[in-house]
């Protein structure tokens, strides 16, 4: 590591008043931090938000909402999350191991929008809103591009709010010794079908229209098998190629259809 200073924040606009292009906002650090090791981010100053208030879950009714700063762990053992939303529980019980569960947050995972992080997959599918300080995105128009997000700067997540759906399921493969997603599927079932995929596209994130169409017209695992899916736009790498990434999709398609019972 390298000299780097810390700022303890105690408030939103505290936060942001000390924001500037060489500043980084430090939310759980599961991301951040092993970037900075890597020297892939060299910020003059982390502003660590644990003091601002931005943690719980509240039922809305006809949504979930999560603040920035609970923890994967509170979203896996929630009591809330299991009665509204439970798919959303099983995804975080998915994410990393143990001690990275304890110090990762939702706020952090879907700020820094990672390739292969499990949530943007449940805000995507479950038509989420992402409140930030300045006001509401919805996470069609959220999530940009690989790392990249629409947030502008000075501008901090607060939470985020999922609609409850009637079904829903996440399915995951995972790399062996990470635990990132090579393919997560977050499938959920409301009016139309919303499929959801994390860990292969090139671009990050984003949502199958072939399998949406298949299974809203016919909401089964079957409904899955004639559609196609490219491996044109997927991710290829050493751990797996573009065609089996596709492959993958699918079949963690047809896995969170059956997990919706």
């Amino acid at each position: 590591m390298y000299q780097t200073n810390y700022v303890r924040a105690s408030s939103i606009d505290g936060a942001v008043a000390k924001l500037d292009d060489e500043a980084k906002l430090l939310a759980g650090g599961m991301t951040l931090l092993p970037t900075m090791k890597q020297r892939l981010a060299s910020p003059e100053t982390l502003i660590d938000l644990a003091d601002c208030g931005l943690a719980g879950i509240e039922d809305l009714g006809d949504a979930l909402k999560i603040g920035a700063m609970t923890r994967h762990v509170d979203v896996e053992t929630s009591e809330i999350v299991a009665k509204s939303i439970p798919a959303l529980a099983v995804l975080a019980a998915k994410i990393g191991d143990r001690q990275v569960r304890n110090r990762g947050t939702i706020g952090g995972s879907i700020a820094n929008n990672d390739p292969s992080a499990c949530y943007p997959s449940a805000a995507l599918a479950l038509d989420a809103t992402i409140h930030t300080n300045s006001r509401d995105i919805a996470a069609d128009d959220f999530f940009v591009g690989m790392f990249e997000t629409a947030l502008e700067e000075n501008e901090i997540i607060i939470a985020i709010s999922f609609s409850k759906p009637t079904a829903a399921a996440y399915a995951k493969f995972p790399n062996p010794a990470s635990r990132y997603a090579m393919v997560g599927v977050f499938v959920a079932k409301g009016d139309s079908v919303s499929v959801a995929v994390t860990g292969a596209g090139e671009d990050g994130v984003f949502r199958h229209a072939g399998l949406e169409a298949a299974l809203t017209s016919s909401f089964s695992p079957e409904s899955v098998e004639p559609v196609t899916v490219s491996g044109d736009e997927m991710i290829s790498d050493m751990h797996a190629a573009s065609d089996y990434r596709a492959h993958l999709v699918k079949e963690m398609t047809r896995r969170a259809v059956a997990a919706c019972g």
